[in-house]
């Protein structure tokens, strides 16, 4: 039976580094928004420290970790902000800049990217 090994293919939220790799990769993308002149006016009247914890839970929940995300629904916290397509593509394109930053795999940023993208209904235009 020494043939027969089993591989347990590890987490998103494990392959980013658990909590640590995680809340690093936020702080990158809150940097990231904070210096992208088209997107930083969406964030305007937002409490940073509040986005960060509540991201933080998102993605931690989202990518298998040990977190259940209770928070506001996409629909509750988006209404009204009336993001556009080319918006939220640069939104995705500072995560990226931010999982690249982080050293995170192109691979794994494609798994994370397909766990978020179903959300982006829940988003644009409302």
């Amino acid at each position: 039976m020494g043939g027969c090994q089993s591989s347990i293919t590890p987490s998103l939220y494990q392959q980013i580094g658990g909590q640590a790799g995680l809340e690093r990769l936020v702080d990158l993308f809150i940097q990231q928004i904070g210096r992208d002149k088209a997107i930083l006016p969406y964030f305007a009247k937002a409490n940073v420290s509040h986005f960060r914890q509540g991201f933080i839970t998102h993605l931690c929940d989202t990518l298998d970790g040990p977190c259940e995300y209770q928070g506001d629904s996409m629909v509750q916290i988006h209404t009204g902000m009336k993001i556009t397509e080319a918006d939220f593509n640069r939104v995705v394109e500072l995560l990226i800049n931010a999982m690249t930053e982080a050293g995170i795999a192109h691979t794994t940023q494609n798994q994370i990217l397909s766990k978020l993208a179903p959300l982006r209904s829940e988003m644009i235009k409302i």
